[in-house]
């Protein structure tokens, strides 16, 4: 049985997530329920859960403010938010599983069976790690790093070191800048909702590529991008207006 911790500063709230997983999620024992920060990080050092249910926004402080203030991550964490953009891009790109109010009973099932299984396969928390560095460095990009699921372990990778992304029918290949491959069980479509706004371009239905790593822009029998490693990307007939303006972007 994982014990549970629910981090939540409205008694309703609290309440109707513990009902729910009493009746859903028998793999999970609620063990306490936290109204704040201060009593929240009492529980965690007396009690020692090995999940949070962590709301983001709390009465007087925020969870990500709470988790620094933590300082060492002995348990996994699932975020509920009620808001759709405070914090989740952070969360997003951590590759951290969040749930939006009103709960959905099968994502919160899915979110606790994921938890889980990184509970009981011991695994070091790097997605926590990731998403305080991500927090710490938010106004330099230079130093955001994307989590990155694998089939067999979870990757940090500095965004500015991914040459560019492949789709593989659901899954998406990251190739690096250093000649690396690596292998993502999450669709490109995800990805490219969180690389925009880093230099990166949807050149085609299965391609996005760092703006930066880009060598020319070849024109032979339809459109094709070169990249810094030699390689060439095809650019989709309806793309190759908006990739040449990006690609003259400062």
């Amino acid at each position: 049985m994982i014990k549970a911790l629910i981090i939540e500063d409205e008694e309703h709230n609290q309440h109707n997530l513990r009902q729910l997983l009493s009746k859903y999620c028998s793999q999970v024992q609620v063990v306490g329920m936290a109204a704040d920060a201060t009593e929240a990080r009492q529980l965690i050092a007396t009690l020692q859960p090995k999940l949070l249910f962590l709301d983001v926004q709390l009465s007087g402080t925020n969870a990500f403010t709470l988790l620094q203030e933590l300082g060492s991550y002995d348990f996994e964490v699932i975020f509920v938010t009620a808001f759709s953009e405070y914090g989740i891009k952070a969360i997003r790109f951590s590759a951290i599983d969040y749930l939006m109010k009103p709960l959905d009973i099968q994502e919160l099932v899915n979110a606790v069976n994921k938890a889980v299984e990184r509970i009981t396969q011991k695994q070091e928390n790097l997605h926590l790690r990731n998403l305080l560095h991500y927090l710490q460095h938010a106004q330099n990009k230079q130093e955001h790093r994307i989590a990155i699921s694998s089939l067999k372990e979870m990757r940090l990778v500095a965004v500015q070191d991914i040459l560019r992304c492949q789709s593989e029918n659901s899954y998406t290949f990251f190739y690096l800048s250093n000649g690396e491959k690596i292998l993502s069980t999450i669709p490109i479509s995800d990805y490219e909702e969180l690389l925009l706004n880093y230099g990166f371009i949807r050149c085609h239905q299965s391609h996005l590529v760092n703006r930066k790593y880009v060598r020319s822009l070849l024109r032979n029998d339809g459109y094709m991008l070169q990249m810094t490693d030699n390689t060439t990307v095809p650019v989709s007939r309806q793309k190759k207006d908006m990739v040449k303006e990006a690609l003259l972007r400062n």
